[in-house]
């Protein structure tokens, strides 16, 4: 029994470490929001440059999905995380230049660049790693816990910057609290890069590249010497199989479409407007709903608290009341949200019930298109091509993630924007409209994958069936 629980905390301890790679996701794309209130001041930046300075990460996101399949493949799941915990920190050390160094918005856009790439590298590094380390029975609510550490993340990065902008005043935050801000995500990457040091390598990559005794000795130590031996079988058949599939291409009948279907889904997810909000919640609460400076960063504590709470709803309803389900839901409570937002924009009645419809949709989005995603995405595509279709997926959503983030500050101080007609609600509108094509596109594309084996789900789309050959 001493043997079985001591197997079972080494596994959730070096979960929790893996993890902690979707905390600094969630903690490095949230960094920006409290921090690019205060550096655009500084570096006196135009709403084109605002969003090239914010959006610059993402093309390192991109970047560094397209390069995690092959560096997982040749250095490992572990090397991998190691790569992008020491981007990360590079990243958070360059970003947040002293003083006396001297600092420049082309020189804070590489050192996001390169954070971007450690997000890239972990997005599919971390869950990976978890899954294959974890016994069948409980591996998908261990790789659910990356997404909740990416919420958490977002979570602790509002408190950071909270607390370090309440400390000082706005001049000193304009000079130098923006660079603490930045800095703060030191923190957990260096202890991020440390751990890493002490989990092990995963099982299935060691056994891919012919280590079988250290593959042997890995699973040993997390599941005991009984069940290790039945894991290590499992993944020698599962090599097997996979040395004996037929290679398809993803242009062959009945795979593209499917392909297409998970990508517009992975990019309308960006679309709903999230990271618009997330990453310029400063500006929306400060120039939108006017209020004080002195309030912004609290705000942001109450929107990240949100998202964190309804984050756990999803993850106690999506297998009780499927994927689709909540995809509607959560949308119709979307399109609530930001039509709130807009109509007392545009009325000129801005105050509790505009950040009311902030909330609303921010709990919306994180009991749904936020979690949802992922769980259908890992679930609708055939098992053999399911790396190469995530991967298309997730750069398509980095992708779409950097053309909001990039467009949304001139659209929202567009001469049109700021009419009398609009009146600063026109991103909203538009948001709104992108989630009503969720929803149809949900009705027409999406199948509810909930109960369903990975093998009935093949069944459901038109496929070679040599697609479909374990």
């Amino acid at each position: 029994m001493k043997t079985i629980m001591k197997n079972k905390s080494y596994l959730y301890l070096i979960t929790a470490v893996s993890a902690l790679g979707g905390l600094l996701f969630g903690y490095d794309t949230g960094v920006i929001n409290g921090s690019q209130y205060y550096f655009s001041q500084h570096f006196d930046l135009d709403a084109g440059m605002k969003g090239w300075v914010v959006g610059s990460a993402l093309i390192g996101c991109f970047f560094g999905a397209i390069i995690a399949g092959p560096l997982s493949k040749a250095a490992g799941r572990k090397y991998s995380l190691i790569v992008s915990a020491i981007l990360f920190s590079v990243s958070a050390w360059g970003s947040g230049l002293p003083e006396f160094l001297p600092q420049s918005v082309s020189l804070l856009v590489v050192f996001r660049i390169l954070g971007g790439l450690g997000i890239g590298i972990a997005s599919m590094n971390a869950p990976t790693y978890i899954a294959e380390i974890a016994p069948a029975k409980i591996r998908g609510t261990l790789v659910t816990y990356y997404q909740l550490a990416i919420v958490i993340g977002f979570f602790v990065v509002f408190l950071a910057t909270y607390f370090i902008g309440n400390s000082a005043t706005e001049a000193e935050n304009i000079e130098r609290g923006w660079r603490l801000m930045l800095w703060s995500e030191l923190i957990p990457s260096l202890l991020f890069l440390i751990l890493l040091f002490f989990v092990p390598k995963s099982p299935r990559w060691l056994a891919l590249n012919g280590e079988n005794p250290q593959a042997l000795s890995v699973l040993k130590r997390i599941h005991g010497d009984e069940m290790a031996k039945i894991e290590f079988k499992e993944i020698e058949n599962s090599i097997e199989k996979e040395k004996s599939k037929v290679k398809v291409s993803i242009f062959a009948k009945g795979i593209f479409s499917i392909i297409v279907i998970g990508t517009v889904l992975s990019a309308l997810q960006q679309f709903t407007g999230i990271n618009a909000v997330l990453y310029y919640g400063a500006d929306i609460f400060e120039q939108a709903l006017g209020f004080g400076k002195d309030d912004i960063l609290e705000q942001q504590v109450l929107l990240a608290a949100v998202n964190l709470i309804f984050t756990f709803v999803a993850m106690a309803t999506v297998d009780r009341f499927g994927r689709k389900p909540l995809l509607y839901i959560g949308s119709v409570g979307m399109i609530t949200g930001f039509v709130l937002l807009g109509s007392t924009l545009m009325t000129g009645s801005v105050g509790l019930l505009s950040l009311i419809g902030v909330l609303v949709f921010i709990a919306s989005f994180a009991m749904s298109m936020g979690p949802v995603v992922w769980v259908i995405l890992s679930e609708m595509f055939p098992n053999n091509i399911r790396s190469i279709a995530m991967s298309i997926a997730v750069a398509a959503q980095w992708a779409a993630n950097y053309l909001v983030t990039q467009t949304f500050p001139m659209v929202a101080e567009s001469e049109a924007n700021m009419g009398e007609f609009w009146s600063g609600s026109l991103p909203y509108f538009i948001f709104s409209g992108f989630i009503l094509i969720i929803i149809l596109f949900t009705i027409k594309f999406i199948p509810e994958t909930k109960g369903k084996s990975l093998e009935e789900l093949e069944d459901m789309w038109d496929i070679p069936e040599e697609v479909k050959a374990n």
